[in-house]
Parts: structure tokens; sequence; C-alpha cells
């Protein structure tokens, strides 16, 4: 179900700054996104757990149904917020074909828990009581990613051990001419130039 939902994923709109210039893989930079974000994710399972057993005193089937339904609706929200450095909806819209094709997996998923296939394939009827939490839980999760989404993009990505380098207007000059000019230095009126 979530494999569907991502099939949307080629119609969505991408914001305007991420097309200034290509995209290039950063193993630092997927290590600690995944080392940000995978805690958090973690974090609501472990509190599913908690509700479904804690509070609503689920036997085994209704915690697997419980687990199926918040995993699939927190994994295939989070591709709004993960999408785009932007807040998701208000200042970044996802193509309607995304949007509609989540909706329409976490719809099947509920419905496959009420269905006449529920059975065979090791589910059962929810509670109303976790429904709620379950709206609970993922707008909490989804307004924790955004605030953790404002820190993790707020500091810029280095190499770990490398030092930071700042390279001023005559190193930009002189790379921007390469093509045009020799291996000497510029001349001083051009590396005097204003930025």
């Amino acid at each position: 179900l979530y494999d569907t939902s991502q099939l949307a994923i080629p119609t969505d709109r991408v914001d305007s700054e991420q097309l200034h210039a290509p995209s290039h893989w950063n193993i630092a930079f997927i290590r600690r996104f995944m080392l940000t974000f995978g805690p958090i994710s973690s974090l609501f399972d472990f509190l599913t757990f908690g509700l479904m057993i804690g509070v609503l005193h689920a036997g085994a089937v209704q915690f697997r149904t419980g687990w199926f339904v918040e995993s699939l609706a927190t994994q295939t929200l989070i591709i709004f917020a993960i999408r785009t450095r932007r807040v998701p909806f208000l200042r970044s819209r996802p193509s309607p074909v995304l949007a509609v094709s989540t909706a329409v997996v976490i719809a099947a998923g509920i419905g496959l828990t009420v269905s006449p296939l529920a059975p065979r394939l090791g589910f059962t009827p929810l509670p109303w009581q976790f429904f709620l939490a379950l709206v609970l839980l993922t707008v909490t999760y989804l307004v924790l990613v955004e605030i953790t989404k404002t820190v993790f993009y707020a500091e810029p990505i280095r190499i770990a051990g490398a030092p930071h380098r700042t390279r001023g207007h005559v190193h930009r000059v002189h790379r921007r001419a390469a093509r045009f000019s020799r291996a000497e230095s510029l001349p001083a009126r051009v590396s005097a130039l204003p930025d």
C-alpha cells in the first residue's frame, strides 16, 4: 500500500530553490538525516505500542491491526514533510495526485481492517478511541518533524573533520574566469572589484 501511494511522487511539484542546481548525493547529509528523523519515527511507534497495550489493553490481533494502521498513516503522511524544506501545504503544495493517492492508501488500509478480508489478514476492527489517539499522535508527529526540520536545515552540512573554508571574491573571479585566462594572478583592478 505504501509503495502504491509513492508511485505518484513523479507528479509532485518541486520547490523553485531546489531547481537552481543539480542535487548530489551526500552521505554525510543522509547519515545526519537518518540519525535525526529516524528516532522520532521510532518514538511514535513506541507511543503507539504503549497506547495499544497500556491504555486499550489490546490482544495480539488488535495490537497488530493498530500498528499496521499507525505505521501506514505516519509512513505515507511523512512524505509531505520531507519532500520540502518549507511548511507543507501552506508554503509548498504537493501535487493533487500525490495528495489523493496518499489519502486513498490510508483509507484503504483502514478499510482492510473492517473488510471481510480482515480475519484472513490477521486484522480486527479497532475501537474509536484508537482512531482518536491516532489522529492526535499523527498530528503531533508531523508537528515535531516540522520543528526538527527547522533546526536540521539551519546548520549547513559539512563533512566531518574537514576544515571550514571561506573563499573570497578573488577566488570566485578566478574560478569564473578560468576558461578564459591563464594560471597567472589577475590584475589588481579586477581583484579590487567590490562584491
